[in-house]
């Protein structure tokens, strides 16, 4: 088993020590440090987030996974050159205003940023106008919204609507949470529901490729 393989398997299992330390002797092996972020770490998250979608693993597995791929991040990342791994895209999270859950929101990104997004988490209780101006800021593809309490629900609405209005139409919208649906989404015009964490990031990972 190779270095990438064995780097992936110990992200999968959630061992943080076993990665760090194969990224460490990996780099000082002379692995590509891009190598063992995209061959390594993001398919054993690719992997993880498909064992959660799929209800064989659950989200205690999913954040020992998270936390081992922080480690190993934290040893590659010195070693990677700006084009060497260009993140997939940008996505803006959020749960919206009047809102505190941030539970799904929060497992959302992890899987995403395992996956190679780069992730822009503007915390709960997030104004229309913050989604809309940090999506423009930050040159954004996707903006996903959450959402608990029925009484939020039409906040959705009016983040996509002042997505268009901003000239921001070509930014995808996904929303999820208890209260939404397919149908909600719909109503709104936005442009996905992921009833689940994993869900969500296989659709965005389908939008952006």
């Amino acid at each position: 088993m190779t270095f990438v393989e064995r780097i992936k398997e110990a992200l999968i299992q959630g061992q943080e020590g076993d990665v760090r330390r194969l990224a460490e002797e990996g780099l000082a092996a002379g692995i590509g440090a891009s190598d063992l972020l995209n061959n390594g770490l993001v398919a054993g998250m690719e992997i993880v987030g498909e064992r959660f979608r799929t209800r064989e693993i659950f989200l205690p597995d999913v954040l020992l996974a998270a936390r081992a791929m922080h480690a190993g991040l934290d040893v590659i990342k010195p070693r990677l050159e700006g084009p060497a791994a260009p993140p997939r895209g940008t996505v803006i999270i959020g749960t919206v205003e009047g809102d505190l859950h941030d539970i799904g929101k929060n497992l959302v990104g992890i899987m995403l940023r395992g996956s190679g997004f780069e992730v822009v988490d503007l915390g709960h209780s997030v104004s229309p106008s913050a989604f809309v101006s940090t999506a423009k800021d930050r040159n954004a593809h996707v903006v996903g919204m959450s959402a608990l309490l029925t009484t939020t629900m039409p906040v959705m609405g009016k983040v996509v609507a002042g997505l268009k209005e901003a000239g921001l139409g070509h930014v995808k919208t996904i929303i999820g949470g208890a209260p939404v649906s397919e149908a909600f989404a719909r109503q709104i015009g936005a442009d996905g529901y992921g009833y689940d964490a994993a869900r969500a990031v296989e659709m965005i990972r389908g939008w952006i490729g």
